[in-house]
């Protein structure tokens, strides 16, 4: 079961020699400045850049959202970690302006809880997706834990353990604001677990039940036109995967002994799903570095620096998640439980829904997320919002310009629609 980490750890071994001639290699070529017109300088530094990035270890980045503009006013960011877990940590984007007025204003923002995907990549994917919303909201984000790094007397997290870690957070917030209700938002993969959520609430009728839940291109019912992930999934049962995926931390890492599906075979999986496209943006890449295009070469590093930063996932959620979402398709067909409770999305009255689905993505398909307006069957016309967004793929519905410009500016009008309705 250590075999997969061993192979992996061992190929990060023997790559990393190389890795430390590529770093030294560029501290020479530095001397000859960026921008010099000698080809041959140029053709190596770009050579090197690509054997630097080929070997090196991507860490967890930061968010480093450190100021936004609010109309002419401009914010300092502070992150706080308000509640710790052991599998994930409440983020909070503290802002600050030099107005006392603007200050006051900024307590009455409606109040967001970003809801990350569990699925391989950091919170810190989600960065263009808080810095949108900071502005004009009080923002929370879910920052999730590597796998590796949790001890395994922690104990295993499972789905029943995500949708607990979502009650506690929306419950904490309804307290830490003194009453005053939340909104949340799923981006893919926690679409499932926010709607089991809120539904729990609904069923006990709690008084923090979120004014709205806004889904972006998530998994509710893989049956509606599968793409290659749903395919994938179909074809193979989940004791496959429980056999060719999932492995046991080394001794080395703090979670020793912890089954999880590691960070390298998810990223394994993302990239091989675009090779052609992955190929041609390292293509892209190498030709910005020759002719000197500093500013192309550095949003391609900004995106794969990202993108080749991966987190391992806890086993026993991995395979859950793929049971229920691909195989038993259990939401949509009204046999999800929680903690043995059944899930039952009728309950939800209160809470207003926005599902957002890119035309392009190949992940969660155009149909998988809008569905969800017929099983929350009790709401009203005004109580939801159907946003199909032409021209983007899976991570453009929630990155980019068309995700700044075009579809975050809906989902805060949205959002106030509904505390409007909500008001007596």
């Amino acid at each position: 079961m250590y075999m997969l980490y061993h192979l992996n750890e061992l190929k990060n071994a023997a790559l990393w020699p190389a890795h430390l001639m590529s770093k030294a290699t560029t501290s020479l070529l530095d001397a000859f400045g960026e921008d010099t017109d000698n080809p041959y300088i140029r053709f190596l530094a770009a050579t090197n850049a690509l054997v630097e990035r080929g070997t090196r270890i991507f860490t967890k980045p930061d968010f480093g959202i450190h100021a936004v503009e609010r109309g002419k006013d401009k914010l300092t960011i502070s992150e706080v970690d308000l509640y710790q877990k052991a599998f994930c940590k409440l983020k909070f984007f503290k802002r600050k302006s030099t107005s006392s007025k603007v200050n006051k204003d900024l307590e009455k923002d409606p109040i967001v809880l970003i809801v990350a995907p569990l699925s391989g990549h950091f919170a810190t994917l989600l960065r263009d997706t808080a810095r949108a919303i900071i502005p004009y909201h009080q923002t929370y984000i879910t920052d999730w834990e590597d796998s590796k790094m949790v001890p395994i007397s922690e104990g295993d997290f499972a789905l029943d353990h995500y949708v607990d870690y979502l009650l506690d957070f929306i419950r904490a917030l309804y307290t830490r604001h003194e009453g005053r209700r939340i909104h949340v938002i799923a981006v893919c993969q926690p679409s499932v677990p926010v709607l089991m959520a809120t539904s729990l609430l609904a069923s006990y009728n709690e008084p923090c039940q979120p004014y709205s839940m806004t889904l972006m291109g998530g998994p509710v019912d893989t049956r509606i036109n599968p793409g290659k992930v749903n395919k994938f999934a179909k074809n193979h049962s989940v004791e496959w995967f429980a056999q060719h995926i999932l492995t046991r931390i080394p001794p080395y890492y703090p979670g020793v002994g912890r089954i999880v599906c590691p960070g390298f075979l998810l990223l394994g999986s993302f990239m091989s799903m675009n090779l052609s496209r992955h190929g041609e943006a390292s293509h892209k890449f190498f030709n910005h570095l020759i002719q000197g295009d500093h500013d192309g070469a550095k949003n391609h590093q900004k995106f794969y620096d990202e993108y080749r930063s991966v987190m391992d996932v806890p086993g026993q959620y991995f395979i859950e998640s793929i049971d229920h979402a691909f195989k038993r398709h259990s939401l949509p067909t009204g046999k999800m439980t929680w903690r043995g409770y059944p899930i039952d999305l009728k309950t939800i009255q209160h809470t207003g829904l926005m599902t957002i689905e890119g035309e392009l993505d190949d992940i969660s398909c155009p149909g998988q997320t809008v569905i969800s307006h017929e099983l929350c069957s009790s709401l009203k016309n005004d109580q939801r919002q159907k946003l199909f967004q032409m021209g983007v793929g899976h991570y453009g519905i929630f990155n980019g310009t068309r995700w700044r410009t075009e579809i975050q500016p809906q989902i805060a009008s949205f959002m106030r629609q509904q505390e409007d309705l909500a008001k007596p």
